[in-house]
């Protein structure tokens, strides 16, 4: 058993979404192809693999069922958190009823053997430079999402975590955060998030350890369409 991770498919298979990705240029083009192609060499049944956010381009949940049936095809057991562009994500009882292979992450855990896998969507954090009040609000409700998520976790007994986060887990001057104190607190291994892209948006995330605990980008177009081990 391994366990992978890669966020922003950015998937619109249904032809009432229409938002192709090629013309983004890079690593977005046909990236579901080779994707696809990386996927299958390298996850089996037996493994995991974690997509923290923005899965499809979808506003409505029956208009995201045929990315969500792309990537219930692919080997695997797939966790699912949210993205700022999951608009169709609503009803987290009925949407991990869809598949038994899939399984939707809000406000609770999931155990994997002994690692219980923890995450929100994460916001914006303060002190980043298009942080303001209204931010602070969302910023607020995550923590709490975030806390609910590890402190389930913890009552159950885990004492091994692997965390999810959409957003970076720090602002862009790599600030620690409430989400950073929080995954220090409850004594995560690893987090993987994703939400930036290109060059310019990639040096924004924090790489490496940071309170005893190692934090991943793994954006679709970071990994290069493929998912990372960790």
């Amino acid at each position: 058993m391994k366990i992978f991770a890669i966020a922003d498919l950015h998937l619109s298979f249904d032809e009432r979404v229409g938002k192709p990705m090629d013309i983004y240029g890079g690593q977005w083009i046909n990236h579901t192809d080779r994707l696809k192609e990386n996927w299958e060499e390298t996850i089996t049944k037996d493994d995991f693999i974690l997509i923290p956010g923005d899965i499809s381009w979808a506003l409505k949940k029956e208009e995201a069922l045929a990315d969500l049936e792309w990537i219930h095809k692919l080997p695997g057991k797939k966790i699912i958190t949210k993205g700022n562009h999951d608009l169709w994500w609503t009803g987290i009882g009925k949407l991990n009823k869809l598949y038994e292979d899939m399984v939707f992450l809000q406000n609770d855990f999931y155990a994997i053997e002994d690692i219980a896998i923890c995450g929100s969507r994460g916001w914006i954090c303060p002190g980043s430079d298009e942080f303001c009040k209204h931010d602070n609000k969302i910023y607020d409700r995550e923590l709490l999402r975030l806390e609910f998520s590890l402190s389930a976790a913890e009552k159950a007994g885990f004492k091994r975590i692997i965390g999810m986060l959409h957003y970076p887990p720090t602002n862009d001057r790599m600030q620690q955060s409430g989400f950073t104190e929080l995954f220090a607190r409850y004594g995560a291994e690893q987090v993987v998030y994703g939400h930036l892209h290109g060059k310019d948006g990639f040096k924004n995330g924090f790489k490496g350890v940071m309170n005893g605990v190692s934090y991943h980008l793994v954006s679709l177009d970071y990994v290069q369409c493929k998912p990372l081990q960790i």
